[in-house]
This record gives C-alpha cells, sequence and structure tokens, in this order.
C-alpha cells in the first residue's frame, strides 16, 4: 500500500537523502578554478599582444580561442571532471557555454548528425543565445530611439 506524504514529510525525506555540500569550500573551488580559467585567457592574451597583435583584434580573437579550447577539453572529457570540482567556476566563463553545447552534441551523436549533433547541440544553450540575441535587439533599438 502506498503511503501520502505530506510536503513537510516530502521535504525531510528529500533533505535527509541529499548529499551535503560544503558551501565555503564549493564557494573556494569554483573561484580558484573561474580565476585560473581567466588567468589562462589573459595569459593568452598577453602572449598575443606580446606578438604584436593589435587589442582589436584580440577582443575578438580571445573569444573564439576561449570557446575552442572549452569545446576541445569537452570533447577529450576533461572539462566534466574540472567542473565537478570547479562548479560554478567552470560555468560563467565563455568556457561553460562552449562545454553546454559541445556536451549534448557528444551524447546525441549515436542519433545522427541532423537530429542528434544539430537538434541536440543547442538545447541548452540555445535559450541564452535567443535571450542574448532578443536582448541586444532591444537594447539597439532602445539606444537607437532614445540614445
Amino acid at each position: 500500500m502506498k503511503k501520502d506524504y505530506t510536503n513537510q514529510e516530502y521535504t525531510d525525506y528529500i533533505e535527509k537523502k541529499s548529499p551535503k555540500s560544503n558551501t565555503i569550500r564549493d564557494t573556494a573551488l569554483a573561484f580558484v578554478i573561474g580565476g585560473l580559467i581567466c588567468m589562462i585567457a589573459e595569459g593568452i592574451a598577453d602572449y598575443m599582444r606580446y606578438r604584436g597583435v593589435s587589442e582589436e583584434i584580440i577582443k575578438s580573437a580571445l573569444p573564439i580561442v576561449m570557446v575552442g579550447l572549452g569545446a576541445f577539453f569537452t570533447g577529450l572529457g576533461l572539462y566534466e571532471k574540472l567542473a565537478k570540482y570547479g562548479g560554478a567556476g567552470t560555468i560563467v566563463p565563455i568556457t561553460g557555454f562552449a562545454n553546454a553545447v559541445v556536451s549534448p552534441a557528444i551524447e546525441f551523436k549515436t542519433e545522427g548528425h541532423v537530429m542528434g549533433i544539430g537538434a541536440k547541440m543547442f538545447i541548452i544553450a540555445g535559450p541564452v543565445i535567443v535571450f542574448g540575441t532578443i536582448a541586444s535587439i532591444a537594447v539597439g533599438l532602445f539606444y537607437y530611439f532614445f540614445g
């Protein structure tokens, strides 16, 4: 016979079964891992400056390089291992966006190029892209008419 739980009993049950997290440790790791990713990006930018690349090109190329690195390390299965420890520190930088696009593509590649990789690739990142596009259009129109 199935027992009906009250909302409070169900909440207590879930809290008892859920793994406990150390908020201070998790926050510190997210800060350190996210900081390391940003340090790598700054190192790449500094190297580009050293090689004589203009600031305008660096502003365009650096996000491309970081997305490429995020996708590359996701493909190798290393980004997920890093995310296990870094949490939000791996999601916030642009490399987290690459991970959000590549992970579903890898997971659904058995369903084919169109319905698997093509359709599922933007399942997580799609809403972010759509929101970003609509928000940028709205801000642009606001600036055009009132700026």
